[in-house]
């Protein structure tokens, strides 16, 4: 059984590969989509986007069927689902660091609108 951690870390390394994000993008927009229509857009080999695709389910991130010849490839958001959680716990650490950033930026504007030109 694969633990919580393992599955976080499975999640962000497949989502490291700029590809395989984009697979997921397209799934997210569809239903669902044959492997060929996956492949189709990328200037690599089908071997390649079916190794990518091994990731992605490896990860949980996908799920395929098969009905006759045509396998469907589906997004499954519950890996998602725990790195949003997992991030989510951090939160605090970034958002009182962009909060002091956008007070920053603020008081530049201020500034700079002050002095005349």
């Amino acid at each position: 059984m694969v633990n919580h951690q393992e599955r976080l870390n499975r999640t962000f390394a497949a989502l490291v590969d700029p590809t395989r994000r984009a697979i997921l993008a397209r799934l997210e927009r569809e239903d669902g989509a044959s492997i060929s229509a996956l492949a189709a857009p990328f200037a690599i080999k089908l071997p390649a986007v079916m190794k990518h695709l091994d990731v992605l389910d490896e990860a949980g991130l996908i799920t395929r069927s098969k009905q006759g010849r045509v396998v469907t490839v589906r997004l499954s958001p519950k890996p998602m689902k725990e790195a949003m959680e997992w991030f989510r716990r951090y939160e605090r650490f970034w958002t009182a660091s962009l909060d002091r950033l956008a007070a920053y930026v603020e008081r530049e504007e201020r500034e700079a609108r002050k002095k005349p030109r």
